[in-house]
C-alpha cells in the first residue's frame, strides 16, 4: 500500500505525483498488488471511477472518515481515498488555499491519513491487510510511528524521503490530538527544536529508508542538505536506500502524446517544429521556427533558483534580441510579480504563465529547444529528464539528481559532445547561470551538435522497470514470504483490473 498525499490524476501539485502514480503502475504491471491510499480531495473524487465506501473509521484525528475504493482514472491503479469533507473538501491545493496560505489543521489532515493507514494495516477494517505499507514523504511520514507505537511487526514500513527541505514542523502541543504518545515526544522521537516533526517520526520508525537519487542521498547526510535531520540519516545509513525514479512512457512520450498538435521521435524529428509554433502561440510568442526558445518549468521558488532566473532574464534578452522565453510555474509571489513585469517589458520576446496545466506542461518541453533548470538542491529532478525525451537540452545545476541524470557537455572550447545529454553549471549567481545559458546559446548555433544532445537526451532510457525492480527487490527483503500476485486479465470500462477487480475491498 503506497501512502500519499497525490498521485496523478487524482491531485498534482509536482513530481511527488508522476513518482507515486509511476511506482504503482510500474509495480502492478510486474504483478505486485499495489495499491494507493490519500485524501478525498475534490479532484481525486472527480477523477477516481467506480468509487464505492469500503470502510468506516469513527473516531480518527479531525472526526470520523470514511474509506472508498475504486480506479484512478485511465491509470490502471486500484485507489483507496480516505474521506472527511471537514479535512478534505476544499478549494485550493492538498496543501494550501488559493491564495498560497497553508492550511492552518495540515497537521491533523495528514496525521488522519497515517492513522487511517494505521488501521488498514492492523486489519481493523474490511480491506486486506498489506504486506507492505511505503509511506511518501512527510505527510504520510506518521504511518511508520503510529504502527511501531502498536508495537506492530507487521506490515513492515518503507519511507522514501522525495524532498527532505519540507517536513511537516507543528506545534508540539498537537501531540495529544494527534495520538502520539508521550514516550514518542522525546528529541530521540518526533522532537525537533521544540517542534513536532513528522518527517522525523518516519526517518526514525520506518524498516527502510529511501531517496530517490544516489548524489541526494549522500548530500543528506551532510549539514548543506540534511536540514537539521543528518544527525538522524547517519545514524541509519545502513538502511537508507537510493532508488532513482523513473518516467511514465505512457504519459511521456512524443511519438503517441495526446497533448501534441504533432508527434515527433528522435528518428523523425520534423514534428519538434510545429509543436514549438504552437507553444510560441500558447505563451503569446511570436511565432518563428529559427528564433531560440529558452523555457522553465517548475516551482517558481528559491529551491528552483527562479529568484536567480528573473535576474538573467533582461541581460539575456539584451545580448540575444532574437532569444524567446516561455515561463510555465507558481510559488513566491515576489517572483511571480517580477516575471509579470518583465513579460510587460519584452511581450515580444517573454511568455509567463502562472499556475499550470498539463497541455501547456507538454507543449513547453515538445515545443522548446533548451530547457532552464537551476537548483539550489534537487532530490531527483523531473523535469529535465521530459525535456530530454522531448528533444529539450536542459540547462541544470550539478546537484542531487541532476548529476546523475544528465550527461553534462563540457565547457572546454571545441569539445566534442560525445555521450552528453544536457549542460550542468556549479554556483548559484546569476552569473553561474547566465554563463551555462550562454554556453548552450553557442552550441544551439551549431546545428550537428545541438542534434546529436538532442538525440543523445531522447534516446536514453528513463523507464519505470529497473526502479520497479528494485522496490521490489526491497520490499521482498522486508517481507520474503509475501506472495507476488494481481494477474492482469479483464478489461473493464477502458482499466486493465486485477483478477476478482469488482471486489476491490479484497485488495490493499
Amino acid at each position: 500500500m503506497l501512502v500519499t498525499s497525490e498521485a496523478l490524476p487524482l491531485a498534482k501539485t509536482g513530481g511527488l505525483a508522476d513518482a507515486v502514480s509511476g511506482l504503482a503502475r510500474a509495480l502492478r504491471d510486474a504483478s505486485v498488488d499495489a495499491t494507493i491510499l490519500m485524501p478525498a480531495y475534490p479532484s481525486a473524487l472527480d477523477a477516481a471511477i467506480e468509487l464505492e465506501m469500503v470502510a468506516e473509521l469513527p473516531g480518527l484525528v479531525g472526526g470520523d472518515a470514511t474509506v472508498w475504493a475504486g480506479w484512478a482514472a485511465d491509470a490502471e491503479i486500484p485507489v483507496l481515498l480516505l474521506r472527511n469533507d471537514a479535512l478534505y473538501m476544499r478549494p485550493g491545493n492538498p496543501y494550501v488555499d488559493p491564495d498560497g496560505r497553508e492550511f492552518p489543521d495540515n497537521a491533523i489532515r495528514f496525521a488522519a491519513l497515517a492513522q487511517a493507514a494505521q488501521r488498514i494495516s492492523m486489519g481493523a477494517t474490511p480491506i486486506r491487510v498489506p504486506h507492505i505499507v511505503h509511506a511518501h514523504d512527510w505527510h504520510a511520514a506518521l504511518t511508520p510511528l503510529y504502527l511501531h507505537a502498536a508495537g506492530v511487526k507487521r506490515p513492515k514500513t518503507v519511507l522514501t524521503i522525495h524532498n527532505l527541505a519540507f517536513q511537516g514542523n507543528f506545534p508540539l502541543s498537537l501531540a495529544d490530538e494527534l495520538g502520539i504518545p508521550p514516550a514518542y515526544r522525546g528529541s530521540d522521537g518526533v522532537e525537533f527544536w521544540g517542534q513536532l516533526n513528522f518527517m522525523k517520526a518516519g526517518l526514525r520508525y520506518a524498516d527502510r529508508l529511501t531517496t530517490v537519487s544516489a548524489t541526494y542521498a549522500r548530500e543528506i547526510l551532510t549539514p548543506d542538505f540534511g536540514n537539521g535531520l543528518e544527525g538522524v540519516l547517519c545514524q541509519r545509513t545502513h538502511e537508507l536506500k537510493a532508488i532513482p525514479n523513473g518516467i511514465d512512457a505512457e504519459i511521456w512520450d512524443p511519438s503517441i502524446d495526446p497533448f501534441l498538435p504533432e508527434h515527433f521521435s528522435a528518428l523523425d524529428m520534423r514534428g519538434k517544429v510545429r509543436n514549438k509554433l504552437e507553444m510560441q502561440r500558447a505563451f503569446g510568442l511570436p511565432t518563428d521556427p529559427e528564433a531560440p526558445v529558452l523555457a522553465m518549468g517548475s516551482r517558481l521558488t528559491a529551491q528552483k533558483m527562479a529568484d536567480v532566473a528573473v535576474e538573467i532574464f533582461p541581460r539575456l534578452l539584451a545580448a540575444h534580441p532574437r532569444l524567446q522565453v516561455a515561463v510555465l510555474g507558481c510559488g513566491e509571489r515576489s517572483v511571480e510579480e517580477k516575471l509579470r513585469a518583465l513579460a510587460e517589458q519584452h511581450p515580444r520576446n517573454l511568455g509567463v504563465h502562472i499556475g499550470y496545466d498539463e497541455r501547456r506542461g507538454h507543449l513547453l518541453h515538445a515545443g522548446a529547444d533548451m530547457l532552464l533548470h537551476g537548483s539550489r538542491f534537487e532530490p531527483f529532478g523531473l523535469t529535465p529528464l521530459y525535456s530530454m525525451l522531448y528533444g529539450t537540452v536542459p540547462i541544470a545545476s550539478r546537484v542531487g539528481g541532476l548529476a546523475d541524470s544528465i550527461t553534462g557537455l563540457s565547457s572546454e572550447p571545441g569539445a566534442e559532445v560525445g555521450a552528453a545529454t544536457g549542460i550542468l553549471f556549479d554556483g548559484q549567481t546569476p552569473d553561474d547561470m547566465l554563463r551555462a545559458v550562454e554556453h548552450a546559446l553557442s552550441i544551439f548555433a551549431q546545428p550537428h551538435k545541438w542534434t546529436a544532445l538532442q538525440k543523445n537526451g531522447m534516446t536514453t532510457h528513463f523507464g519505470w522497470e529497473a526502479p520497479a525492480a528494485q522496490y521490489l527487490n526491497l520490499y521482498r527483503s522486508l517481507a520474503p514470504v509475501a506472495p507476488v500476485g494481481a494477474p492482469m486479465v479483464a478489461r473493464r470500462s477502458g482499466v486493465i483490473a486485477p483478477q476478482a477487480a469488482p471486489d476491490v475491498r479484497k485488495r490493499a
